[in-house]
């Protein structure tokens, strides 16, 4: 008994188009892509279906087959559109031409629809079978059209997750042509591409499959160096692939008897989309790339090119990509990588994450910067092969590799990152594409892209600084030196009002309330005056007496609950500094740990010293605030948890006046229990309190 060939091979993509919409439907629906694959693949699955019924029992009807044909052209169609939807933030097609392909495409299909509908219905011929036949080819020829025109207006960082999608899709429609094609020259459709069909069809089914496994893989965006060459010998390689294939073809139809023609089909179409998709491979590129480097050129790198798209990278002033991801993306492309991590030095010294690119960052990634790695490129501009080090650690001087780095599971090459003499950051490197040979060329090359990238972050680093200075220093001359003297006047007039209904026939009140008045008025003129003529940076230094301050201070705040409770040192502690500027900065920590606290808590003082400081802690049992937010938004500008009743100024202006002043703010807190700030000041001098009044301060400070 003789198999049809045509049955096996339409039950192939009956099957295999029924499994690819099981995998689908079970597990990947998130995109509109997903879902327009599942309905794709079903109504794929179902035609093959129908096709094999037709051999076996002589049903469905030509109508249905071809309904079903068409309906199969239509939903693959919506695939590239739900493509096209899922990709629309990174560079989709224009609006235009989308319209004008999609409703060209869904014109034809709904005129063949409604002619065979109409021949089936009322026996009506509108189309004749050659017309038919050219509708199909234009359907291919438009859908393959809409494939090239996604392919080249999509960013290359998103083309890995639609290559599969694009080859297997076009592939679909190539063989269609090709069938159509060769119908309309001959007259009739050829029994070799009809029976080979359904197995191409099968063919690109495991192509999909792949494409909605690996959908989260994004590659960088790789840039070929001499490109001359690089395209000769990829058309030679093609020429002889080509040429492979051609022979393949031939002894498969000489050998295959009955089937030969239908298997050389067969064959031809599959080393065809098998020669598409190694093209297409990133890792078939940089291993040619590679090769042509290492065979037919002096040196690995063109210089010109490298250095012409490190500055068109950074010529890129938006933040998309990041400046600290896009440092990465150049130092990674040197080397046929795709991935890596970077640590920029913070105001500790150590070495903070910025960003790690198709890297799984650890859970701990600060860098200590007294580190032993550290240490080490501190004397050595060495690049580190951790695959060297792991073998023969004695060749790094058994020096010892922070667990933040080891812990990234594909780490490669560490690069030092020096601004001048000083190691500002740190750059790990994933493992590449193919297995790359180092040398002195790949070595020099990368410490200088290190030593230049590094400048890129610094010069990014003191504009954001030098901006957010500015903003400072334009709200602060508006407002750090009025709060004060405001809040003064304001207790002053309001006394005034609150007493005058009742002393107004007092003589003495009314030589009171003038003068308090005219003393108002002329502050408030000392103080428009200041906004107009700032005041210079350097503020007036002189003695202060700590505990008398921190006294005032608690007495005037226990107007506000809670009252805050003060545990002093009975002595007096003299520090250095402007009055003014001091007791705001103290009020202000006091006012934040009574707002942060309900009414039945309670907020403490403790004055500690050492023989060289004296601390003030302020403890609450308040809110409490979370590790992160003090890293990273406590101290940091404008930014304020008050909404427009905050500037977002006070906690960072009290810590930089009191590190100006020799001392540091350090903070402490657990969400739900509370806060404590610890305010740390260089000591003047001390003594008992009795002995104070007989030294006036003048004479402290000068002795200080």
């Amino acid at each position: 008994m003789v198999i049809d060939f045509s049955l096996i091979s339409h039950s192939a993509a009956a099957l295999a188009f029924s499994a690819l919409a099981i995998l689908v439907s079970s597990k990947y629906l998130r995109r509109n892509t997903d879902r327009a694959l599942l309905m794709a693949a079903t109504v794929s699955a179902v035609w093959a279906c129908s096709l094999v019924a037709q051999l076996i029992w002589n049903q469905p009807p030509f109508f249905i087959r071809y309904l079903l044909e068409l309906i199969r052209d239509a939903a693959w169609v919506a695939v590239l559109f739900a493509l096209i939807r899922d990709s629309s933030r990174a560079g989709a097609l224009a609006t235009r031409l989308r319209r004008v392909l999609g409703s060209a495409i869904g014109l034809l299909i709904i005129v063949l629809l409604l002619s065979a509908t109409l021949e089936y219905a009322q026996g009506w011929s509108i189309l004749d079978g050659k017309t038919k036949i050219i509708g199909q080819i234009a359907v291919s020829l438009l859908g393959i059209c809409l494939i090239e025109q996604i392919w080249r207006n999509s960013i290359s960082f998103g083309r890995s997750s639609m290559k599969y999608l694009c080859i297997g899709i076009g592939g679909i429609f190539a063989y269609d042509f090709f069938m159509y094609a060769d119908a309309l020259l001959f007259g009739q459709i050829s029994d070799s591409f009809w029976s080979a069909r359904g197995a191409a069809n099968a063919f690109f089914a495991p192509l999909f499959a792949v494409n909605v496994i690996n959908t989260r893989k994004q590659p960088v965006d790789f840039q070929l160096s001499r490109n001359a060459v690089f395209h000769v010998g990829a058309l030679i390689f093609a020429g002889g692939y080509l040429i492979f294939v051609a022979l393949g073809g031939y002894y498969v139809r000489a050998l295959g008897g009955a089937w030969g023609e239908a298997l050389q089909v067969l064959f031809l179409t599959a080393f065809l989309a098998l020669f598409a998709a190694l093209l297409s491979s990133r890792r078939f590129r940089a291993r040619l790339m590679i090769f042509i480097s290492q065979n037919f050129f002096d040196y690995k790198y063109d210089y010109r090119e490298e250095w012409l798209k490190m500055t068109q990278i950074f010529a890129n002033l938006s933040e998309d990509p990041p400046l600290p991801e896009r440092v990465v993306r150049v130092m990674a492309d040197l080397v046929e990588s795709n991935a890596g991590a970077l640590w920029v030095k913070d105001e500790d010294n150590n070495y903070i994450l910025q960003t790690a690119v198709n890297l799984p960052p650890p859970k701990y990634t600060m860098i200590d910067g007294s580190a032993d790695m550290v240490s080490f490129f501190g004397k050595r501009e060495w690049i580190i092969d951790l695959n060297e080090y792991h073998q023969d650690p004695v060749r790094y001087e058994l020096l010892e590799i922070p667990d933040p780095i080891l812990k990234f599971s594909d780490g490669w090459l560490i690069i030092p990152l020096y601004l001048g003499k000083d190691l500002y950051g740190i750059c790990l490197i994933g493992s590449p594409y193919a297995k790359v040979e180092l040398n002195w060329e790949n070595f020099d090359l990368i410490r200088v892209v290190a030593r230049q990238t590094c400048n890129v972050l610094a010069q990014a680093d003191a504009q954001n600084r030098l901006s957010r200075a500015m903003q400072f220093e334009a709200v602060s001359k508006a407002s750090a030196f009025l709060v004060h003297d405001l809040k003064t006047m304001i207790a002053q007039l309001s006394l005034l009002v609150r007493n005058a209904e009742r002393h107004r026939n007092n003589p003495d009140f009314i030589d009171d309330m003038i003068r308090t008045t005219d003393h108002a008025v002329t502050k408030l003129t000392n103080l428009v005056d200041h906004i107009r003529r700032p005041a210079t940076e350097e503020l007036p230094v002189q003695a202060i007496e700590l505990e008398a301050m921190i006294g005032e201070l608690v007495d005037h705040h226990t107007r506000s609950q809670p009252n805050p409770i003060y545990k002093g040192l009975g002595e007096s502690l003299w520090v250095k500094g402007d009055p003014e500027q001091l007791r705001s900065v103290l009020g202000h920590l006091i006012q934040n740990a009574q707002d942060a606290t309900p009414p039945s808590g309670e907020v403490t003082l403790t004055l500690k010293k050492s023989p060289d400081h004296v601390v003030l802690f302020i403890q609450d049992t308040g809110s409490g605030m979370t590790e992160e937010f003090i890293k990273m938004k406590l101290f940091k500008p404008f930014e304020s948890t008050k909404g427009l009743a905050g500037m977002g100024i006070g906690a960072y202006q009290a810590r930089e006046y009191v590190r100006q002043l020799g001392g540091n703010i350090d903070v402490t807190s657990e969400p739900g229990l509370g806060s404590c700030f610890s305010v740390r000041l260089p000591l003047g001098r001390t003594q008992q309190r009795h002995d104070s009044r007989q030294e006036p301060p003048e004479k402290l400070a000068e002795s200080g």
